[in-house]
């Protein structure tokens, strides 16, 4: 029987989803991909970095902007006057999430995941939100700035965030029956839970 297993994670800013994602995966002793998964689609398709970053899910998606006009000269030499459209890139770093997912128990932080892992037989798919104040708080503190600067950077993000997956998903951001479980972080912690979740997907597949 193969057990291994997937978690997705999908998050407000500021909510601490990343964090709880990172410390959820140290406790099980899995691997977290978030920004490595650019990393990883770049080398094996051989191409930038730059062009993934356009298509991240932070960049936001215009449904005008099919295209991408991003250049290269090593990519100009290798696709001659071809662009490369949102869908492909995004498709590129799909298969990339699918092998990942297939080859061992990880968890997966954006970027989508739980769509792409659909029809993965061992996935749940955590959405992460926290109250509005506690998330301006740590955006303050994490990047520096006032509090209503903050506040501003949060609506810009997520309203990004789900312009991304509502359109390559064709699901709804943040909406309770796009995933298996919704968790507020201000309830309980950070730590407590990411016990939380932990005790649900253990509970969950018998681990």
């Amino acid at each position: 029987m193969d057990e291994k297993f997937v978690i997705t994670i999908g998050r407000q800013v500021g909510s601490g989803g990343r964090e709880i994602g990172e410390k959820l995966a140290a406790q099980m002793g899995i691997s977290s991909y978030d920004k490595e998964l650019i990393k990883i689609a770049s080398q094996e398709s051989g191409l930038g970095k730059e062009f993934f970053e356009q298509v991240d899910e932070k960049a936001g998606h215009s449904i005008f902007g099919g295209l991408l006009g991003l250049r290269s000269s090593l990519v100009d030499e290798i696709y001659s006057n071809h662009y490369l459209s949102n869908e492909t890139l995004f498709k590129i770093q799909s298969d990339v999430i699918r092998d990942l997912a297939g080859k061992q128990s990880c968890i997966f932080i954006g970027r989508c995941a739980d769509y792409v892992l659909m029809e993965h037989p061992r996935c749940i798919n955590v959405f992460i939100c926290a109250d509005l104040d506690d998330r301006i708080r740590r955006i303050a503190g994490i990047k520096k700035i006032p509090e209503n600067k903050a506040k501003e950077f949060i609506e810009k993000t997520d309203k990004k965030r789900a312009g991304y997956y509502n359109y390559f998903s064709n699901k709804v951001w943040g909406v309770a029956e796009s995933y298996h479980l919704c968790v507020n972080s201000s309830v309980l912690g950070i730590d407590e839970t990411v016990s939380f979740i932990r005790h649900f997907v253990e509970k969950r597949f018998g681990l």
